[in-house]
Order: structure tokens, then C-alpha cells, then sequence
């Protein structure tokens, strides 16, 4: 915005504008100005020239010292002429506001070089061409300077209805008076503090404001900065604001720039004054959107909420609320139900009859919290607070809506006693020592003088009693508060002695028997029988707690299996009683690293299965796996460093499937090339090299077109080879990944002798349990003889690099019972 006093520029106008008018016309004509007397006068002559013009013929030459000199004083005295005609055109055409080519600037210039050329060759007076070609740009200058004069006129006639001598201050004329209040030359622009906080602009010079007409926005923003500015003095005739202001910008100037109602303009003006940010930023329509109808477009959501966009805005619409479809969702935008849906969808799967919890969702957000939380522990950092809000949300949400996880089975006590006789190092201590059976501390006290019988069965079967007495732990740390001190070979809560517990396990799991049978055998009920054994299953071995360390060969197998499971929570479908037992085999030791059961087989499960992994310490340079394309996102999600094979014998099954189940069994006799090209795939990766199984795959790749035209059945095989390649072809040339996951079968194998004779399989519950225990006796279980020979006679832990030579689960596994081990040994317990 421009201001200006009137009564200075009425004691300017009568001598400022006829001296502007002149230059002007001076200008048009060609003519020079020259400073003679403070007025007008003719320009001055061209130095070098005769005053009186002679024939050609009869002029006399010029020598070059003559020539020269005459260039020099021309070159002096005539180049005020064409910087002043410069200096026109460009204020002309800033003030224009059509901008122009800065070439167009030059045309004085180049008329001045043409005549400086006849400065110094006189004689080019007398050609036609140089005549020609002056008089061509002489005009081109006026033309020029007369389009730039009339863009100047026509720019400040659409400026506004305002006087004319102000109108050509305003549109910027080349009239240095400066600003008439201030003093100052040039636009500035001081912004000063009020004490009361608030802040004081001052603009003074010639400013602009370009905003775009995209969003009506930005056009709310422009009308409220024009209603703001104050000129020097109130406007006459101006109704006063709210505050007592008279803006320099009337309200009815505004109404007709932005095509709004009077009214509208008041109830913007209102919303910046109450501080009402809500209702002033969030329109984004040109009509204005009320907080009523805010709160009727919110009250159909809430109605309907699972209605879209335009079923609410149908309902309005036929109930005759006038609102379009931008009005609606910027309404639903602004009472926050648009956000609100987005979450609840994520959580929630509801219609018109149902509102049901997405466990999926919550399953992918426990996974991304473990994944967080085992990268916060390996890296030292604590977890973050929005992480620790998260995780109480989860499990609130869990025991809201019932699917809270059961805690941990308690261990019984005579396990414990079990677990470190098998499992546990031995070292000499007294005889009459007694040490807490969790903590082996010896720290303990009497609870009572009185002993209580212990009943048990003897060797030969005669039932017996010996006293046994109560301690306390004083051990602070222990979770155990009071104990029974048992005599060697005696087990708490069963008249049966350790042995025969041993026996029981060793019969069932390394003999393959079942629980009848061992009943039989050792003259108990078979349901004894699968106590004893399921005893075993209440965890996975804790090799780092027994050990201190893990230890692998970095190469790591990942397979599954589905396992028949008649009770379970699933909802009905085809699939509703079968789960999957997921497990992880050190390829190079045959060790089982892992082993889980899932309801599903997806993506979240093998999720959750390498996260296990990942907790129990592996970290795994190679992972093996089949073709499903689940594993790939999540392994290099949990072990980013890990190199992803998948096993070529599956790639080989997969291959012959396919072509069998769409061209039939005999595909080979009935269609010859397809045989062909499957043969070829096969020889691509049977090579010792990477360059010479790339070359074979480009081959193959060469008569893709030929034969898929001949066999459009071989489209799929090409797209199916460039999918999976590179995770095929990087165990070629490479020692560490093996060609295929025959380990992880070979686990699976035996895995499958086991679960054939368990009788136990009706939960999810039972089944881990059986997990727990085939866990143990596998990997302390030798390989038989006819076995490889690096893995004859030695057992999965023993050829992962673990210590078993002190460990009587060793002996119990090979076939040997541990107790006898410890009668010759007495002096030997297990290391607490």
C-alpha cells in the first residue's frame, strides 16, 4: 500500500509535472537536454564536422591522426545521450510492471555505436546502407520508447480511481522527492515492541504483496493484513473497528476485491480478534464454516461410523444442510473424527452389525515393541517413554479384551533338584552339607525340630520311610523361603525315586517307545508316565544360563512343520486344527538353536520365531530357508546383516510342481521343450563358479521370447527364476552357504519319529511341552554310527563346541543311567 499527503503533492504539481511533461517530449523527439541557465537549450554541435556541408567529391581526406582525434572529442561529448535515453527505458519499464528483455535496454547504445562508426569514417555519410540503417534504429528507439510510456500510462489508469497528479506519483515515475513524512529515499520497513507485548509495523516506501488464489486460505490471510494498516491520519467518512481503529482499507473495498458478503468479512475479523484459531484456520472453502455445523457433521459421524465421506454428505444433503463435499470433510478434519477413524480402523474391524478387535494389529505392534526393546538392551540405551506408554497400552488393551497371555508354568521343586542333577556341573563339597535345591546356598536355617516321613519305593519295590526336615533360605536373593532337605535319589511329591524318573525319560525319548509301553515296563500308569516326561517341556534349554556363552556356526536353517492340534482357539475354517512348529538348525552342526509352535503360518509368526532367536543371543551371518516369501522382509528386518539363501532343492520341487499341476504328469513326453528348459534351469546353478552360472542364466535368458511363444506355460517359470536368482545363486563359489536346507529337514525328520509316539497333543499347551522335552534329548543325543563321519558317535552340542564331559544328561542320552555315575563319584554334586 502507497500514501502520500495532499497538500504537499498540490504544492508540487504545478512545476513538477510540466518539467516531467517536457522531459518526456524531449525525449521522444531525440533531443538532448543541456543545463544552460537552469533551462532548455539546442544540443550542441558534432565535434569533428564542418558547419557547412561541401560536395563529397571536392572534401578533402582525412588523415588518421585527424580521424582520431575527431572520434575522441565525439566519443566526450556524446555519450550523456545515449545513458540518459538508457536510464529512461529502464524506469519505464519497472514502472510499466510488464518487466522486459534487458537486450531492449542496448538499442540506444547500438544507435550511438552506428553514429560513432560515421565519427570516424566521415565518408559513411554519403552511403545509402549507413543512412538506411540509422534511420531504421532511430525509429525502433522511438517506437520503443513510446510502448514503454503507454504500458506506464496504462498500468497507473488500472491502479484506481485516484487524482491524476497522485496517480503519477504513485505509479512511479522517475520523481526522486522521497517519502514526504520520513524523509527516507528508499522502502523500509521498522517493526518496534510494545510493552504491553504486542508489535508496531511501520512500512514506508513502495511495496507489493503476490498471493496465490490455490486456497481461499491464503486470501483470508491477505484480507486481514489490509485491514490492519493505519494510514497517517483517520480516514474521513471510515466506521471504526472493534478496537477503535479506522483502517486505511475500507470494508467495503475488501467485500468487492475478494467477491465475499460484508457480513463474512465482520466474522473473520471476529474470529483473529477472540483468538478463535479453530474456526479461522480451519476454513478451507470460501463459504464459512460455523462451529454448528461442525458439531452436526460430527453428530452423523458418530451416528454412522462407518459411513464415508460422501454417505455423510448424502445424509446432510437430504436433510437440506447446506454444505458441499469439501465443507464435509473439512468439518470431519476439524473435530478430529477423520484421525480418530484412521486409528480405530487400524484396531478395529466394525460394520453395521459388528465391532470386533484386530488382533493382527496388535500382534505387529507387539513385534515392532520387542524389536525395539531387544535393540534398546544390546545397545545400552533405556527405552523411551512414548516406547514404555505404548507397551502399558498394549497390555491394557490385552486384559480389556481378553487375550492376555497365561503367566509362566511355576516349576515344581523336585524339578529343580532334576535339572541340576543332569544338567549340572559337579564339584566336592561335605556330605552333611544342605543347600537350598534353587539357590545352592548354604545359608539356611531349621524351620522345625520335628521331621516328617518321606514314603518311598526302594529298589526292590518295598515301600519305605525316612525323616525329612524343613528349612529356611536366608538367602535374600532366592525366590524360595523354606525347603525340604531330601535324601540322595529321593524326589519331592512322588513316592518314586530319581532313578526311575530318569528311567522313565530315557525310555520314552531315547529308545522311541510310548507311554504305555514304559508303563508296562516300569509297572506305573501310563498317565505317571506322561507326567514325568511332560515335567521336562516347561522351558527350552538355557544354554547361555548352563554354558555362558552360545555358540554357532553362523549359518542358520529356518523351517517349519504342521502338527495336528484338536483343541485350540482358532476360529473355524479348513485349517482350524492345525498349527505350525517352527525351527532353527545350525546348518554345519545340526544343532537345534530353536524350536516354537504358532496358530498361524505368517508373516507375524516367522516374526516373532527369529525375534526368539534373535533373544537367545545368534546372530546368524547366512539364513536357509525354503521359497516362502515371508522370510525375506523379516530377516532383514531382525538380522539386517544376514544374508538371505533359499534352498535350491525347493526352487527344483517348486519348478516340477507348477509344470506338473498345469500341463499334467507326463508334461515331459507331451511337451519337449518345456523339459528342456526345466533341464536347463537345473544345470544353471550344478556349476562350481558364479561367472560361469551367470553366463548359463543368460543364455537361458536369451531365448525367453522363443520359447515362451512356443510354451506360454514357461512365462511363469522366467518370471519365477528372476524373482528368486538372486537368493539362489549366492551359495555358488561360496563355502559358508550350503546349496540347500537339508539340516533343518533332517531335524524335521527326526522331529516327526518323536511326535509319532506322543500321545499329548490336544492344546497349544501340551504341545509345547513335548517341544521342550524333544529340545533336550535331541541335542544331547549322539548321532549313530552309520552316521557321517565328523558326526559319528557325537551329539549336536558336543559338535557346536559345548563341554558335555561333566554333564550326566550326556550319559542319560546315551542309553547309560546317570545315577550310577554318581554313586561312583559321591563325592560330586551339581555345580549351583
Amino acid at each position: 500500500m502507497k500514501h502520500t499527503t495532499k497538500s504537499l503533492c498540490r504544492q508540487f504539481l504545478p512545476w513538477h509535472f510540466p518539467v516531467v511533461l517536457s522531459l518526456l517530449v524531449l525525449a521522444l523527439l531525440g533531443r538532448s537536454v543541456d543545463s544552460q541557465a537552469g533551462w532548455l537549450s539546442c544540443p550542441p554541435q558534432l565535434a569533428g564536422l564542418p558547419a557547412t556541408a561541401s560536395h563529397p567529391k571536392e572534401r578533402p581526406g582525412l588523415c588518421l591522426r585527424a580521424r582520431v582525434h575527431s572520434l575522441r572529442r565525439y566519443l566526450a561529448d556524446s555519450w550523456p545521450q545515449p545513458a540518459l535515453r538508457c536510464l529512461l527505458l529502464m524506469t519505464l519499464q519497472v514502472h510499466s510492471g510488464q518487466g522486459g528483455r534487458a537486450a531492449l535496454l542496448c538499442w540506444p547504445w547500438l544507435l550511438w555505436l552506428w553514429q560513432v562508426a560515421r565519427a570516424f569514417w566521415p565518408e559513411l555519410e554519403r552511403e545509402p546502407v549507413w543512412r538506411g540503417g540509422r534511420w531504421v534504429l532511430w525509429q525502433g528507439q522511438r517506437l520503443l520508447i513510446v510502448s514503454c510510456v503507454v504500458m506506464v500510462v496504462h498500468q497507473v489508469w488500472s491502479a484506481g480511481p485516484q487524482e491524476p497528479a497522485v496517480a503519477a506519483l504513485n505509479g512511479g515515475l522517475p520523481v526522486a522527492l522521497g517519502c514526504q513524512l520520513c524523509g527516507h529515499d528508499e522502502s523500509r520497513v521498522e517493526v518496534v515492541r510494545s510493552p504491553d507485548g504486542g508489535y508496531q509495523a511501520t512500512l514506508c516506501g513502495h511495496f507489493s504483496v503476490q498471493v496465490g488464489g490455490d486456497h481461499p486460505f491464503r486470501s483470508r490471510l491477505l484480507l486481514l493484513f489490509l485491514r490492519l494498516l493505519d494510514g497517517p491520519s483517520p480516514r474521513q467518512g471510515s466506521r471504526r473497528t472493534r478496537d477503535g481503529r479506522a483502517p486505511f482499507v475500507r470494508q467495503t473495498q475488501v467485500s468487492d476485491w475478494f467477491g465475499l458478503p460484508q457480513p463474512d468479512v465482520s466474522r473473520i475479523e471476529g474470529y483473529w480478534w477472540r483468538g478463535a484459531w479453530p474456526e479461522l484456520f480451519g476454513q478451507s472453502t470460501p463459504e464459512i464454516l460455523t462451529p454448528e455445523l461442525v458439531r452436526r457433521v460430527a453428530r452423523v459421524c458418530a451416528t454412522f461410523p462407518w459411513w464415508c465421506q460422501d454417505e455423510v454428505y448424502e445424509h446432510l444433503q437430504s436433510q437440506g444442510v447446506a454444505l458441499n463435499r469439501r465443507q464435509v470433510r473439512q468439518a470431519m478434519e476439524q473435530s478430529g473424527w477423520t484421525t480418530l477413524r484412521q486409528e480405530l480402523r487400524q484396531r478395529y474391524r466394525w460394520t453395521k452389525g459388528s465391532f470386533r478387535f484386530r488382533e493382527k494389529w496388535m500382534v505387529e505392534e507387539l513385534l515392532r515393541l520387542v524389536h525395539h526393546l531387544q535393540t534398546c538392551l544390546e545397545t545400552g540405551q533405556p527405552l523411551p517413554v512414548e516406547e514404555q506408554i505404548a507397551l502399558a497400552d498394549l497390555q491394557i488393551l490385552a486384559r480389556e479384551v481378553g487375550v492376555e497371555a497365561p503367566p509362566p508354568a511355576k516349576a515344581r521343586p523336585w524339578l529343580w533338584q532334576v535339572e541340576q542333577v543332569l544338567f549340572g556341573q559337579r564339584q566336592e563339597v561335605q556330605d552333611d552339607t544342605v543347600r537350598c535345591p534353587v539357590c545352592g546356598s548354604t545359608h539356611v536355617g531349621p524351620k522345625s525340630r520335628r521331621p516328617r516321613l518321606k514314603r518311598f519305593y526302594d529298589a526292590e519295590g518295598n515301600l519305605q520311610e525316612v525323616p525329612v526336615y524343613r528349612y529356611y533360605c536366608r538367602n535374600q536373593e532366592c525366590p524360595r523361603q523354606t525347603f525340604t532337605h531330601m535324601p540322595p535319589g529321593l524326589v519331592p511329591y512322588s513316592p518314586y525315586r530319581l532313578d526311575l524318573h530318569l528311567r522313565a525319560l530315557q525310555a520314552y525319548s531315547w529308545s522311541y517307545s510310548t507311554y504305555r509301553r514304559v508303563g508296562q515296563a516300569l509297572q506305573v500308569s501310563e498317565m505317571t508316565v506322561y507326567r514325568w516326561v511332560s515335567a521336562w517341556g516347561h522351558e527350552l534349554l538355557p544354554v547361555a544360563a548352563i554354558f555362558g556363552l552360545v555358540r554357532s556356526s553362523g549359518v542358520v536353517g529356518v523351517d517349519e512343520k504342521y502338527v495336528l492340534v484338536p483343541k485350540s482357539d482358532k476360529p473355524e475354517g479348513k485349517r482350524r486344527c492345525w498349527m505350525y512348529v517352527y525351527l532353527a538348525v545350525d546348518v554345519h552342526t545340526y544343532d537345534l538353536l530353536h524350536i516354537a509352535i504358532y496358530p498361524h503360518n505368517t508373516q507375524q509368526s516367522a516374526h516373532a520365531f527369529l525375534l526368539a532367536l534373535r533373544a537367545k543371543g545368534y546372530r546368524p551371518q547366512v539364513v536357509v530357508t525354503d521359497l516362502r516369501r515371508d522370510y525375506g522382509p523379516v530377516i532383514a528386518l531382525v538380522f539386517p546383516k544376514a544374508q538371505h539363501h533359499e534352498c535350491l532343492f525347493h526352487a527344483e520341487q517348486e519348478v516340477s510342481r507348477y509344470l506338473r499341476e498345469t500341463l499334467g504328469r507326463d508334461y515331459a513326453q507331451q511337451h519337449p521343450v518345456v523339459e528342456e528348459v526345466r533341464a536347463e534351469v537345473v544345470r544353471v546353478f550344478q556349476v562350481q563358479t558364479k561367472q560361469l552360472a551367470r553366463s548359463r542364466y543368460e543364455a537361458l535368458l536369451a531365448r525367453r521370447e522363443a520359447v515362451t511363444q512356443a510354451e506360454p506355460v514357461l512365462e511363469w517359470l522366467f518370471e519365477f527364476l528372476a524373482q528368486h536368482w538372486p537368493h539362489l545363486v549366492n551359495s555358488v563359489e561360496n563355502d559358508l552357504i550350503p546349496a540347500t536346507n537339508n539340516a533343518t529337514e533332517m531335524v524335521i525328520r527326526r522331529f516327526d519319529q518323536h511326535y509319532q509316539n506322543f500321545c499329548g497333543f490336544e492344546s497349544i499347551q501340551t504341545a509345547q511341552l513335548y517341544l521342550g522335552v524333544f529340545e533336550k534329548v535331541y541335542r544331547f543325543t549322539p548321532f549313530s554310527r552309520d552316521a557321517q563321519a565328523r558326526v559319528r558317535g557325537r551329539s549336536p552340542l558336543q559338535l557346536a563346541g559345548y563341554d558335555l564331559s561333566k554333564m550326566p544328561m550326556n550319559w542319560l542320552c546315551r542309553g547309560y543311567c546317570p545315577l550310577k555315575a554318581e554313586t561312583r563319584e559321591t563325592d560330586h554334586v551339581p555345580n549351583l
